[in-house]
């Protein structure tokens, strides 16, 4: 009977009953290589039935994700990645002004310089920025149990909309030449406050009011943190 050669357990069937590695690895073909894109990018689990589910029911479907189902959408950290890059590729080929993140313009200066980074890295510069967001929501909605982490999730697939919504108005306008940036960027303010308050208590005024205030002090934070972490560094090595 041969071996397992990830754990050596003898093998009778298609797979290691230890530790479930294939008795016989596949060749690399075309037909891997588009299963391993499939797979990166989660296609195979309907990206585009993730952006639908998220413009309609946001709250819930990000609810059901947290608490159990997490196999009906796109994984939140590789969605905004792909949904930042879409932008990032977006405002690069029409080569329109950058408005969502522009801070400190002189390169020079170290602010300038972490402006520029978060500009050329959306997707992690907003995972970053969700953080200060997270610390706010975890602050006005913390009677409710959800901890750091899963609100972080939730900023993920919300921002990853967001980040959408930007990418779209800037492609329709290097299109068809109309200011549709302004758009883009209202649709995302009240994109924002509609799906978290969905998340958390749908039926309360005060859970639209206290995401949009948890919103704006969070990137309110976020640029305050590139502005101090860019004078300490100046002060200390400039």
């Amino acid at each position: 009977m041969p071996l397992c050669p990830n754990c050596s357990t003898p093998i009778d069937q298609n797979y290691c009953p230890n530790c479930g590695r294939a008795a016989t690895l596949k060749r690399i073909d075309g037909h891997y290589i588009q299963h391993e894109i499939e797979h990166v990018l989660h296609f195979e689990k309907g990206i585009l039935f993730t952006v639908r589910e998220l413009l309609f029911r946001p709250g819930k479907n990000v609810k059901e994700f947290i608490n159990g189902d997490r196999n009906r959408l796109v994984k939140p950290i590789i969605f905004i990645i792909i949904t930042s890059l879409l932008y990032s590729l977006s405002n690069h080929f029409f080569q329109q002004k950058d408005g969502y993140v522009n801070i400190g313009s002189d390169k020079s200066s170290s602010v300038g310089a972490i402006s520029a980074w978060v500009r050329s890295h959306y997707g992690y510069g907003n995972i970053l920025m969700g953080v200060f967001i997270a610390f706010w929501l975890k602050l006005f909605f913390r009677k409710y149990q959800y901890n750091f982490y899963e609100i972080l999730i939730l900023l993920c697939f919300v921002m990853g909309m967001g980040m959408l919504f930007l990418a779209i108005a800037s492609l329709l306008e290097g299109l068809i030449k109309l200011p549709l940036m302004q758009a883009g960027s209202a649709i995302l303010i009240v994109y924002f406050p509609w799906s978290i308050g969905q998340f958390f208590n749908g039926s309360k005024t005060s859970s639209y009011v206290k995401a949009l205030c948890a919103y704006i002090l969070g990137m309110l934070s976020f640029v305050g943190a590139i502005y101090l972490i860019g004078f300490l560094y100046d002060s200390m090595f400039k």
